[in-house]
């Protein structure tokens, strides 16, 4: 048998100057067991350029070429010959920005390279970093525990020298600051893979709030950290040369962000004529000036976590800073600065009744914002609210299977699975067909809201996905190479990673 970790070392101590590079965002399994792709997919991810742009071309004498790979996209499986072992050259296989529904998805395809001869792989990205995962460890592929900035460049160096640890970030999961960044943008080829082609860039990261149910403060943190603005200008600048138009600040509390004016008031100076799409809480129905400078700043659309019409039930979940009787604000001034109103809803609180979410729906009518989404409470891996909930049992760990961990059952909630399910779908049913009646919009808008109503009649999540399913491969052609590297049939539930001191005196800084 060869050993190819021995072969690999000594070709880098004597003739190989090049270092592949392999970003893969990894699909999940749906209900038959069958990877999900799309011939066309809803957005891009942000995380596989933001990692390729942290990427050096060059490292001493080694050259980098790096390959992005979107699997939800990805209607073939030619890029699985990368995964192969090739004397003439090194190769990293990164798996990045994976969620608990494709860490399953991520192990397999790491099993594969290893099965291969490949044995440089590393997983990163919301699940290993919120969640314990050393059960899987030491099984030869790596893990990073802590954002990218910390660890890529180490990543990369232990890669060339022929030997990766098995965990990255022990140090801490978040930077005190962040890494100026300039981001370099893909062709406008890879974009037309997407229904919606906007690039996302990350100006800052983090949010003050303690909302209970919400991953965000567990990936990110709660202490909000920046980069400086001439790097997020040179990015935007980089995206305009690029002929990219449309963009979003993939950023969950932009509001929140100190010098988000400056940043705005740079961009209406620099007029690029880039459009942007970003998140706020539900505090800017106070300020009325600042929803004014994204109007100037060319921002078309703000996402809006209201959540519920009900102030006991935001209460419940830590939500305090939502007051449901300023969201009608927010529609209005949105609407006044030519900006769409996007507000967030959640279903299947505690005691919630299928009553009580048409009631909320009918709430919505009201108020009339553009555009609406709607999501299932869910105790997400790596919050406290998710460990509470597994310690007393109240996670059916049955619909957790290859953790697709986007409708679970909880037993406090009135409503099955199945009328969760049912009752999300209606939502948007309801809610945009009463767009399209009722509410004069402008055809982008309209568009919107056709393919909302389109993608719940065909029981899909609309910002999940994509258009057009492409059935290639299935989980029963990974299980082989997954119990001989993993020794599992299904990776176990995770329990939460607990927050090192360093990052917990970060969250303590915070400040609303």
């Amino acid at each position: 048998m060869v050993d190819y970790a021995l072969h690999y070392r000594r070709k880098v101590r004597t003739c190989m100057k090049l270092l592949r590079i392999v970003l893969i965002k990894p699909s999940k399994y749906d209900v038959n067991g069958f990877v999900e792709r799309f011939n066309k997919g809803f957005m891009p991810n942000a995380t596989l350029n933001h990692i390729a742009s942290l990427t050096p071309k060059k490292i001493n004498d080694f050259d980098i070429k790096v390959y992005m790979v979107d699997e939800y996209v990805w209607c073939n499986l030619d890029y699985l010959e990368l995964f192969e072992f090739d004397e003439n050259y090194g190769t990293l296989i990164a798996f990045v920005g994976v969620q608990t529904h494709q860490f399953q998805r991520a192990l397999d395809l790491a099993a594969y390279a290893k099965s291969q001869g490949n044995n440089h792989c590393v997983i990163g990205g919301p699940h290993v970093m919120t969640c314990d995962t050393s059960l899987l460890q030491n099984r030869g592929v790596s893990f990073a525990v802590s954002e990218a900035e910390n660890v890529w460049i180490e990543i990369i160096n232990d890669s060339i020298q022929g030997q990766l640890k098995p965990l990255y970030g022990l140090e801490g999961r978040w930077a005190p600051k962040l890494k100026n960044t300039i981001i370099n943008p893909p062709s406008s080829e890879e974009l037309r893979r997407y229904w919606a082609p906007m690039l996302g860039i990350y100006p800052v990261r983090g949010c003050p709030y303690n909302c209970n149910f919400c991953s965000v403060i567990k990936i990110s943190g709660r202490q909000v950290r920046s980069e400086s603005i001439d790097s997020t200008m040179k990015s935007l600048i980089s995206v305009k040369k690029a002929g990219i138009d449309t963009i979003m600040f993939v950023s969950d509390n932009f509001n929140k962000y100190p010098e988000v004016e400056i940043l705005l008031k740079e961009i209406v100076k620099a007029n690029l004529g880039i459009r942007y799409f970003c998140q706020c809480d539900s505090q800017i129905a106070d300020q009325p000036d600042f929803i004014e400078l994204l109007g100037r700043s060319n921002c078309f659309e703000v996402f809006v976590g209201i959540e519920s019409f009900d102030r006991a039930t935001l209460k419940s979940v830590n939500k305090y800073h939502n007051h449901p009787n300023k969201y009608a604000d927010i529609v209005n001034t949105c609407d006044e600065f030519g900006i769409r109103a996007h507000f967030s809803n959640i279903i299947g609180f505690p005691n919630q009744t299928v009553q009580d979410i048409n009631d909320h729906i009918d709430l919505l009518k009201q108020l009339k914002p553009k555009v609406a989404s709607f999501y299932i409470l869910t105790p997400i891996p790596g919050t406290d609210q998710y460990d509470e909930f597994q310690k007393n049992g109240l996670i059916n760990e049955t619909n957790l299977d290859r953790f697709d961990a986007t409708y679970p059952t909880f037993k406090h909630c009135f409503l099955s699975k199945d009328q969760l399910l049912e009752k999300l779908f209606d939502c948007y049913i309801q809610y945009n067909r009463f767009l399209l009646r009722n509410v004069r919009m402008d055809d982008e808008t309209k568009r919107l809201a056709i393919f909302n109503r389109f993608a719940a009649e065909n029981q899909m999540h609309p910002m999940a996905g994509g258009i057009g399913r492409v059935v290639i491969d299935n989980l029963e052609n990974y299980l082989p190479v997954r119990r001989q590297y993993f020794d599992i049939d299904l990776a176990p539930l995770p329990n939460s990673l607990r927050l090192l001191d360093a990052d917990t005196k970060l969250n303590r800084s915070a400040k609303l």
